[in-house]
């Protein structure tokens, strides 16, 4: 029997699992590390957290376990935050996160002067602020020495398994998000390095996310009990893991998930781009590709409302008065853009707002807001999906959201579609122990690998009475944004 160790290194926390050749969950840690918002709108972190983080973790993950069984290491990660080297790989600066939104003025300049279109032939994606390209434009721009101190880039995931290989790479999956690489290609784009002033050789070398990129190194092997000849593989960009880990492989499939943000994530055998480029085209961990629409606050706008607003962790007394009946029949709507938006309106200046307030609203028709919020800006994405063609019957649902009984519901009744809730939730950090074992051999695909583990531990059906009021209720909200378009430029 073999081990593997999985990890997702999320946007607040770390973390790690561990799984047997049988797919089982032995042992899971989490660990928690500093968000920073040093100026509104900025979002930073220390890659030495991470680091720190899977260091300590790692050791706790294997107390009482057998060392020597471990075979592979696989990690999914947060996207699009830049992670900048010096010649000695040291780190320059803190790393930008992918909800950071300063780059107005760089993603406004790739969008409008070099173009949307130009973008999208380079790299079948035009600029979002939280992308890589627009933060390289932005320390270009803003802090001249450090970019000139820039050896090399690289995403948050690639920074631990540079640390734990000494190989300075990255996967397909992740560095779609970059808009520097040639999707539909898989290469970097040479213009688009060009655009941002940068060489190919300050970039990763790219890899599937299956694949092998070293082995551990010896003196780190040391540092974490473990053998020197584990491999390391590649691993996936969170989204791309986590629908490795719900089974998201097949033409048409697709996984919803309700994390820090939340994605739209549709699995394809084929390369496509819509027309206005209002879903992402990245690769697939799987080695094919997908198209994903992402909304950058989703369960986070729950966690905000409930523990910085009404002051309360227990989240599921909060919803305990939300019942079938109020389900569409809510006059409160909040618009979820804590952080902006991305997918599909592409608005930085787009901000968070309850509309629809009286004296008698509640605490629970607001809560309730939040999570049909949440619901109906996934839709949002959905429909754009529709518009391509492509029918979503069924999605697997995944990510700390999916835990509410209620939210299921209101998703699933919002989207009119069955929500299959996988029986293992641990999404990235599954999907990624999943890479791990393709890497070492365990199976001869991802998809093979996929089969064996994947299943569905319940279906959610939508009622039709319920999806009827809902349908009546998201007219209302797709009315919202854009009444108040004009008033959020005024007020940023």
């Amino acid at each position: 029997m073999n081990y593997y160790i999985g990890a997702d290194l999320g946007t607040s926390a770390l973390k790690l699992l561990l799984v047997n050749s049988n797919g089982e969950i032995l042992n899971t840690i989490t660990k928690e590390y500093e968000l920073s918002f040093p100026n509104p709108g900025w979002s930073e972190q220390n890659p030495e957290d991470w680091w720190n983080a899977f260091k300590l973790g790692v050791k706790e993950l294997l107390k009482s376990f057998d060392v020597s069984l471990v075979k592979g290491i696989g990690i999914g990660g947060q996207m699009h935050g830049l992670v900048v080297l010096d010649k000695d790989d040291n780190i320059i600066r803190p790393a930008i996160l992918w909800n950071d939104s300063r780059t107005d003025k760089e993603t406004d300049y790739l969008n409008n002067v070099i173009g949307k279109q130009k973008l999208s032939e380079l790299t079948a994606n035009i600029a979002f602020a939280g992308f890589t390209a627009p933060k390289i434009l932005w320390l270009k721009n803003n802090e001249p020495e450090n970019f000139k101190k820039v050896s090399k880039i690289m995403l948050p995931k690639d920074y631990l398994n540079y640390k734990l290989t000494g190989v300075h790479c990255t996967d397909y999956s992740d560095a779609s998000g970059m808009l520097l690489l040639d999707v539909k290609n898989k290469c970097w784009s040479d213009e688009m390095l060009k655009i941002c002033n940068i060489a190919e050789s300050q970039m990763p070398t790219l890899f599937e996310s299956f694949e092998t990129v070293g082995a551990v190194l010896p003196h780190i092997a040391a540092e974490l009990n473990l053998n020197a000849n584990i491999v390391v593989i590649a691993g996936a960009g969170d989204n791309a893991a986590a629908a490795i880990g719900t089974g998201t492989i097949k033409d048409g499939k697709c996984n919803i998930s309700l994390g820090t943000s939340g994605t739209v994530f549709i699995s394809s055998d084929n390369f496509s781009v819509d027309d206005n480029n209002a879903l992402h085209s990245f690769c697939h961990a799987s080695g094919s590709y997908h198209l994903m629409g992402c909304i950058l606050s989703a369960a986070s706008c729950n966690k905000w409302f409930c523990e910085d607003i009404l002051k309360t962790n227990d989240y599921d007394k909060e919803q305990v008065n939300i019942t079938d009946d109020k389900l569409g029949n809510n006059d409160v709507f909040f618009l979820p853009y804590l952080m902006g938006e991305r997918s599909p309106i592409n608005d930085t200046d787009a901000r968070g707002t309850f509309t629809g307030l009286r004296m008698d609203t509640t605490r629970t028709d607001m809560l309730q807001a939040v999570l049909e919020g949440v619901a109906f800006a996934i839709r949002n994405n959905v429909e754009i999906a529709k518009s391509l063609g492509i029918k979503i019957e069924n999605s697997c649902l995944c990510g700390g959201g999916a835990k509410s009984e209620l939210w299921q519901k209101i998703l699933c009744n919002i989207l009119k579609v069955e929500i299959h809730i996988p029986m293992t939730k641990q999404g990235p950090g599954y999907g990624a122990a999943m890479l791990a074992m393709v890497g070492y051999g365990e199976f001869a695909n991802v998809k093979e690998c996929a089969n064996t583990f994947v299943s569905i531990k319940k279906t959610i059906t939508p009622d039709a009475d319920i999806s009827s009021r809902y349908e009546k209720q998201y007219k209302k909200f797709k009315e919202i944004y854009p009444s108040m378009k004009k008033l959020f430029k005024k007020i940023k």
